[in-house]
């Protein structure tokens, strides 16, 4: 296949789907190989970045998404009168950090990092499409297990979990202490 035909194709798969697609699948649907695919896909991402489009093709974990360029949202916005998604609040952020960090994990061990029930946070970060379900514990109750998205990763702007910042260990010890502090405090009274 022609290098020009080849592209359009993989235009054609990423526009149509609308969803990642790993990069083993497009190779297949083009008959090529995964490295001549990529470079295939890594030419087009560069030129709609030179040729400053409206679309842009993004690479999450291994896999690829055509997605609008963020430079037009507002003009999108302006058209499609499209609501912002809510703001995510103080506790659904820790309840996601947790899941993020620590993932798989169940509710009951969210509860027990945060001393607080999860429930409603957890519910709509499932809503929000940033936290799946990834199965269920093999223990009683078969308790279930969550993890991230591909859209927690397109919300946040990193390609895998290995791009979150990793915690500095003096700041965790501070707020360890702080926390501790704070359940004596609820102890005493």
């Amino acid at each position: 296949m022609e290098i020009k035909k080849a592209e359009a194709a993989i235009e054609a798969i990423l526009f149509a789907l609308g969803e990642a697609v790993e990069l083993s699948r497009i190779a297949d649907a083009i008959g090529q190989d995964k490295e001549t695919t990529r470079k295939l896909i890594q030419h087009l991402m560069d030129s709609y970045r030179q040729e400053e489009r409206g679309i842009q093709i993004i690479e999450l974990e291994q896999s690829y998404q055509m997605c609008t360029n963020k430079e037009y949202y507002d003009n999108l916005i302006q058209i499609a009168m499209h609501p912002q998604k809510p703001a995510l609040t103080e506790v659904m952020l820790e309840t996601l950090s947790i899941i993020a960090y620590k993932q798989p994990v169940t509710k009951a061990e969210i509860e027990k990092i945060r001393g607080v029930k999860c429930d409603h946070a957890v519910n709509k970060l499932v809503e929000y499409d940033l936290v799946k379900e990834l199965g269920r514990l093999d223990a009683p109750g078969r308790p279930i297990l969550f993890g991230t998205t591909e859209e927690f990763l397109r919300t946040f702007g990193v390609q895998g979990l290995d791009e979150l910042p990793v915690p500095d260990p003096v700041q965790m010890a501070d707020f360890k202490a702080e926390a501790e502090e704070e359940i004596q405090l609820k102890l005493d009274v």
